[in-house]
């Protein structure tokens, strides 16, 4: 398996697309996230201090305007672990910036069938498989393009995505952090 380049992975989110990314989001947490001074301070109570600003949300905000759509479904246990409840609090950003993020409670994913994966599917034409290493590092991402591998991503989003509730439900339906 050969990693693509962080340029060649980023050049997905500016014009790569024309219609659609998604993406599915399997992992109980990442360890970047973990590092970061944002979920330090979440871990403590705080504000973690989320950018809405940030180059991510300004792209995302960009391709939206564009017409394009970006998506992506968080598969959570419940109850949440500190990962996937930090990415809960700090979702907010991203859905101002115009994504639709939804969560899927990890029982319904596994009702579904739906493998603990973690990748970009881009357009229903190309993916981009997420490998992490078993302490939740981020080892590269892999360019798919197969139709076999596409069409199976394709219909792992089409599982997905009619169960998932959006972010804002989602968030009111789970108790508060302790």
């Amino acid at each position: 398996m050969a990693y693509i380049s962080d340029d060649r992975f980023d050049h997905f989110f500016d014009e790569g697309f024309t219609r659609s990314a998604w993406r599915l989001e399997s992992r109980r947490g990442y360890a970047s996230d973990r590092q970061g001074l944002g979920f330090q301070r979440w871990a403590r109570g705080e504000d973690p201090q989320t950018d809405p600003h940030r180059p991510w949300c300004r792209n995302i905000t960009a391709q939206v305007a564009a017409g394009k759509r970006v998506e992506r479904v968080r598969v959570a246990d419940l109850p949440m672990t500190d990962g996937q409840a930090y990415l809960l609090a700090v979702g907010w950003a991203n859905v101002q910036a115009g994504e639709d993020i939804r969560h899927l409670p990890r029982a319904t994913a596994r009702q579904l069938d739906l493998p603990e994966r973690d990748f970009w599917l881009f357009d229903s034409t190309s993916l981009l498989e997420m490998h992490f290493d078993a302490g939740d590092n981020y080892l590269g991402a892999e360019l798919i393009e197969s139709p076999e591998a596409v069409l199976e991503a394709c219909r792992i989003r089409d599982r997905s995505w009619h169960s998932a509730v959006p972010r804002a439900d989602f968030t009111q339906q789970v108790p508060p952090r302790a």
